[in-house]
């Protein structure tokens, strides 16, 4: 069957190719090699969290609830974009359909949404623990914890069927994918028609979906930092930034490479750029967070250890 269709003076295309790090030609077994272990090592960490948090009830509470979803959500992400890019650096350059293509893009718009706004449900907590101790079993109870969780997806939910359905009502004359993934710019690029309503729509979106959230987070922070600051003993203010540290390494990786990939003018970076910027939020990001919360987080690798003894025992 033909991948073209003749409609209305246009070539229209029923299947993309992704071009994905082609410019990088002699280094393709290399990346291979290393996005393949980054890609073990995350799956490995994400899982390890899920399974450590799900089974250990010293960690039965809200902060790694949140922790435990966003793991989950994270592991999701990286297991829609990651096999294919994969397999196209082994040269096996499958095509992707139009519908597979809107699929992996509202599956990705979906979690990088809904972990946005997990993180935010992370700020909140910390932010209840640290300036309402007394009251935070009552604010964080089981049902206020599955509300934001809830609403995190709902929102990725959301905005992904309305960017989604934008993107795949044009019409496209080109089929090579000047990315790796079906990201939502790249894929516009291959439409016959201006596509200036659907950029502005997609920045608004970026705007709404990344500066609310990174914006609580940052509320949420100066106030725990105003509360921090009162403590009168500095072994307090040490333990009270310690429950923080791992949270807020996570926030800045994660917006910071949001903001640089989707708030940016749309012609500021070259295609390389824009893929090596992709590399961090798809690849680098997810395995920042069992890192980070293993290595850093006391609880979680007392968790480890236990888990682990009992084992050997």
């Amino acid at each position: 069957m033909s991948s073209m269709k003749r409609k209305e003076n246009h070539t229209l295309v029923s299947e993309f190719v992704f071009q994905g790090f082609s410019s990088f030609h002699e280094h393709q077994l290399t990346l291979f090699v290393v996005f393949l272990a980054l890609y073990i090592l995350t799956l490995a960490g994400n899982v390890i969290i899920v399974t450590i948090i799900s089974l250990d009830r010293h960690l039965h509470t809200p902060m790694y609830f949140f922790l435990c979803m966003l793991s989950a959500s994270e592991t999701v992400y990286t297991l829609v974009i990651i096999p294919r890019m994969l397999c196209n650096l082994r040269g096996a350059r499958q095509p992707i359909s139009l519908a597979g293509c809107a699929t992996q893009m509202f599956f990705f718009i979906t979690l990088a949404i809904n972990n946005c706004f997990l993180l935010t449900a992370m700020g909140y907590d910390r932010y209840v623990a640290i300036c309402n101790p007394l009251r935070y079993t009552i604010i964080m109870s089981k049902r206020v914890c599955f509300q934001l969780v809830g609403g995190a997806c709902s929102i990725g939910l959301i905005v992904a069927m309305t960017q989604v359905s934008a993107v795949f009502r044009l019409p496209f004359c080109a089929s090579k994918v000047a990315h790796f993934f079906c990201d939502i710019r790249p894929v516009m690029k291959l439409s016959c028609i201006d596509t200036t309503v659907n950029e502005i729509l997609t920045l608004i979106i970026s705007v709404l979906v990344i500066l609310i959230p990174m914006g609580l987070v940052f509320i949420s922070y100066i106030l725990i930092i105003s509360t921090i600051l009162k403590i009168a003993s500095a072994e307090g203010r040490k333990k009270a930034f310690a429950t923080c540290a791992s949270h807020i390494t996570v926030v800045i990786v994660h917006y910071g490479c949001a903001s640089i990939a989707y708030l940016k003018p749309k012609s500021e970076n070259t295609r390389d750029e824009d893929q090596l910027i992709s590399v961090t939020y798809t690849v680098i990001t997810p395995l920042l967070n069992p890192v980070i919360y293993t290595l850093r987080n006391k609880e979680v690798k007392n968790a480890l250890c236990r888990a682990i003894g009992q084992k050997l025992s």
